[in-house]
């Protein structure tokens, strides 16, 4: 049997003994009879150390004129070394070159020369050997699992759903058309509908971590054609206000689990993420409109939020309530006219039910109370210039007992660029897409 490989950080326990390594070779110094090879794993940095008269000679020149980047295999003994990046080194015996890389290096992964952000993403194999973005990659899997781990907790069963559709929950405009062997179908854009109907099969509480795609034209710093959306729904709730309770709950869970896993790993991330305290403040959409300066009654006060109004009403709410965290409720039914399914209130049928949640000026999560009497739904279907007969496999649902039910659903794309700070959400997704990149 061979012998198993090495970790980077596995070499101070090893010292001593016989060990097989391998990785990225990242640099080459050669200082008068000593010689050190950096190799990288997903670890770290381990040295490889060679010394003339007790090294095998032909490794010196293998190293001499072997690219950086190019992939090694090393089997040797480990001596201790307080000097080496992790205390340890490796005096190997045989080296293998496992593959060559090309030169030049259409782009550096470790010298200090920038590049723009469409360079980085053209070669962005090279641009994730970059030990940045392998901390990116780990805070997104480990919100993933925290995800889970935080809804588990809190009673909800995880679903899939259909991501080829015979339409959408908002209308065709923002979805893409596919043939469907010879007919037009859609790429999700949201499971709304179908979270929505399991309400009706009880289970009651069910989560969803999924892509969708979106066909919207933005060309912005937090906007993508393919994203990873979270999506929740619960039945039985009194009101919007167990919404909140739970997304409290989730948000709670979820970073203090991914906090802790980053911190046990020794990510420099794990700084970045708050400590949450809840109650999150819950203001109005209105009472927003009027932080903002808006004027009341006027044609703009109940308008849709910019992303700079965001913003601002973040920092105003944050100084108001000292929490960078808070629930923006009460949108205006003229904000949500094309979601047919939000309930509006019936003593103000001008508003509805619907919230958002906002961390540091950007909004992570939306979701409200949806409209389970199906008089009412099919008006609103109708309402917003819909036909209720396109949409017979989702009201079915609602004609043989739909309980009161509700939902959200949040961007882990936008969790991971406010954690991490990135200044472009396209920085957060290991192959991003917009409506301009298609590959790598």
């Amino acid at each position: 049997m061979s012998t198993p490989r090495r970790l980077s950080r596995e070499l101070p326990s090893l010292v001593g003994q016989e060990v097989r390594v391998a990785g990225h070779l990242q640099d080459y110094r050669a200082l008068g009879g000593v010689s050190f090879a950096l190799v990288r794993d997903r670890a770290g940095l381990l040295q490889l150390t060679l010394k003339k008269g007790q090294s095998p000679e032909p490794l010196f020149e293998l190293f001499q004129n072997l690219p950086r980047e190019s992939v090694v295999q090393a089997e040797g003994q480990v001596l201790s070394n307080p000097r080496a990046k992790v205390g340890a080194e490796v005096s190997p015996r045989t080296v293998e070159v496992l593959s060559r890389a090309q030169v030049p290096l259409p782009l550096g992964v470790v010298d200090k020369v920038g590049a723009d952000l469409d360079t980085r993403l053209n070669h962005r194999v090279l641009d994730l050997r970059k030990t940045e973005n392998h901390q990116i990659a780990e805070l997104r899997g480990i919100l993933l699992w925290a995800l889970r781990e935080s809804f588990t907790e809190l009673g909800f069963t995880e679903v899939e759903t259909p991501k080829l559709l015979r339409q959408g929950a908002e209308g065709g405009a923002t979805m893409f058309q596919v043939d469907y062997f010879g007919k037009p179908a859609y790429l999700a854009q949201s499971p709304q509908l179908y979270k929505q109907m399991l309400m009706a099969t009880d289970l009651e509480r069910v989560f969803e971590i999924a892509p969708a795609f979106r066909a919207e034209p933005s060309d912005t710093n937090r906007h993508l054609t393919e994203f990873t959306s979270i999506d929740a729904e619960m039945a039985y709730i009194d009101g919007p206000q167990d919404l909140w309770e739970t997304v409290e709950r989730l948000v709670t869970g979820t970073f203090r689990r991914a906090k802790e896993r980053l911190t046990e790993r020794g990510s420099p991330i794990a700084a970045r993420i708050p400590e949450v305290r809840t109650p999150f403040p819950r203001v109005t959409f209105r009472e927003g409109a009027e932080l903002l300066g808006r004027e009341k009654g006027s044609p703009g006060f109940d308008a849709e939020m910019s992303s700079e109004d965001e913003k601002l009403l973040g920092t105003k709410v944050e100084e108001k309530h000292g929490n960078e965290f808070y629930l923006l409720t009460e949108f205006p039914t003229e904000v949500k006219k094309g979601t047919f399914y939000a309930m509006r209130q019936d003593a103000r049928p001008d508003l509805t039910n619907y919230f958002d949640f906002e961390f540091r000026g950007l909004e992570l999560l939306s979701g409200g109370q949806r409209e389970h009497r199906i008089e009412k739904l099919e008006a609103q279907i109708r309402a917003a210039g819909m036909d209720p007969a396109s949409f017979e496999g989702y009201l079915e649902a609602f004609r043989f007992g739909m309980p009161p039910h509700g939902g959200f659903a949040l961007g882990l794309d936008r969790i991971v660029q406010r954690l991490a700070g990135l200044n472009n959400i396209r920085e957060g997704r290991l192959f991003p897409r917009d409506r301009f990149r298609l590959e790598p």
